[in-house]
């Protein structure tokens, strides 16, 4: 078990929202140790707890609400505090959306690295899969299985020529987090992007920001940063989604096709089966029964 961590020194960044396309400042403030990830809106006055209750919208992007006010696409910070373990921290955004600045996880990585990290003196509780727990969602599915380490296996498969399938398993830790997962950028195909601009989706999307897949390849000069980028973006994705449980989850996360619903599907059903897992705090004792299902979804 490690110790709790946030800043030790807060810094901003400013950037374009993907799906609003509205000009955002984000500034990321130390916070005190249990506190964990909290953000807040200074444009409309709001705090919203990183948890999965908080999710009001999976549909192409993870949101946060909470009493009409929302925060969108925040899968790659959270991605970022989960991968380098920043664990308390206030998140204050002027606007409705954090901003996607290259599509992956690296210039966040980098701005929070700038902040430095401060050890907060108490252990990080963490949670650890003890039997199984699988989910069917038809079109898609998850599991997780005892495991001693932190491990996501994720499969992926479009009907394209380029993309088809992609598999990749990583044990995640900081290291890997930062030099594996981080730099995936996110990706979409142009019949898709044309579709959500049209819906009112993607304002700020950009080949910037964004891996665009045409019929015949991809429209980024650029080229890829890894050969299997798809899949590192999924498994980024999916970080950050499991964060909003609350703890470090000490498994195997094992992934098929799977996406935002899916994941905040799987992790609800998770939370709701306290025979699966149990918390391992600072005593190093089973406190499963301290965290029952309603306060985890509705903290």
């Amino acid at each position: 078990m490690r110790l709790q961590r946030t800043l030790r020194h807060e810094v901003t960044f400013s950037g374009i929202g993907l799906h609003t396309g509205r000009n955002a400042t984000v500034r990321l403030r130390p916070a005190p140790r249990d506190s964990g990830i909290i953000f807040h809106r200074m444009d409309r006055p709001a705090v919203i707890r990183a948890h999965a209750g908080a999710v009001t919208d999976t549909a192409f992007a993870t949101t946060l609400g909470n009493e009409g006010v929302k925060i969108r696409t925040v899968e790659h910070i959270l991605a970022a505090l989960a991968g380098i373990g920043i664990d308390n921290l206030i998140i204050e955004v002027d606007g409705p959306e954090i901003p996607i600045l290259d599509g992956s996880s690296t210039e966040l990585v980098s701005i929070i690295l700038k902040g430095g990290i401060a050890k907060q003196g108490k252990r990080m509780p963490y949670m650890r899969i003890v039997k199984p727990v699988i989910m069917d969602d038809g079109h898609s599915e998850i599991a997780v299985f005892p495991y001693e380490g932190r491990k996501i296996t994720y499969r992926i498969h479009f009907n394209h020529n380029l993309l088809g399938e992609q598999n990749l398993s990583i044990e995640l830790d900081e290291e890997t987090f930062i030099k594996e997962v981080a730099p995936a950028r996110t990706f979409g195909f142009l019949k898709d992007v044309q579709y959500m601009m049209a819906n009112g989706l993607a304002k700020g999307g950009s080949l910037n920001n964004a891996i665009i897949l045409g019929d015949n390849g991809i429209l980024n000069s650029t080229g890829l940063r890894f050969k299997d980028e798809f899949v590192r973006h999924k498994i980024l994705d999916s970080i950050g989604d499991f964060s909003l449980i609350g703890f470090p989850v000490f498994g195997h996360i094992l992934a098929d096709r799977a996406g935002h619903s899916t994941n905040l599907k799987f992790i609800k059903k998770l939370i709701s089966c306290p025979e699966c897992w149990e918390i391992i705090s600072e005593a190093e004792q089973p406190q499963a029964q301290l965290y029952p299902t309603k306060s985890l979804l509705n903290q």
